[in-house]
């Protein structure tokens, strides 16, 4: 069981694993083996609350498939292992970011002295501004 948060774990067993051939560079040994890693995983057998399932549909983003599969690639690595790994931890991070709840914004408003502070520094630029081009001669 993998524990994503204080009431969600996964088992080990709802995940699937297979193993292809990487691309890109790599010499002989992307040719000959299978070292990337596809991670499958079907979110419709979890139970998560509505807004979780929400934000685990926008963060999965073109991951996710129709049905509700995650597919996670991994080919970061040169061993089936560790590709394994880093596919397992990208997806226990994905659940645990739609899992948490964001923080509402509570709207501010700035404050009077700020408002003055602003518009005085506006008001001292614009003086440096209007002096530069007073430098003509007169004959």
């Amino acid at each position: 069981m993998l524990r994503i948060s204080r009431d969600l774990a996964i088992d080990l067993n709802d995940i699937e694993i297979s193993f292809v051939r990487a691309s890109g560079p790599g010499g002989q040994n992307v040719n000959k083996l299978s070292t990337a890693a596809q991670l499958r995983f079907n979110t419709r057998g979890i139970a998560v609350p509505d807004d979780a399932r929400a934000r685990l549909d926008r963060l999965a983003g073109q991951r996710m498939t129709k049905d509700g599969v995650i597919v996670i690639q991994a080919q970061r690595f040169r061993t089936q292992e560790r590709n394994r790994a880093d596919a397992i931890d990208r997806l226990l991070e994905l659940l645990r970011e739609a899992m948490t709840r964001p923080i509402p914004r509570r709207p501010t408003r700035p404050t009077k002295a700020s408002k003055q502070r602003r518009l005085d520094s506006k008001k001292r630029r614009g003086d440096v501004k209007a002096k530069r081009g007073s430098g003509r001669f007169e004959d």
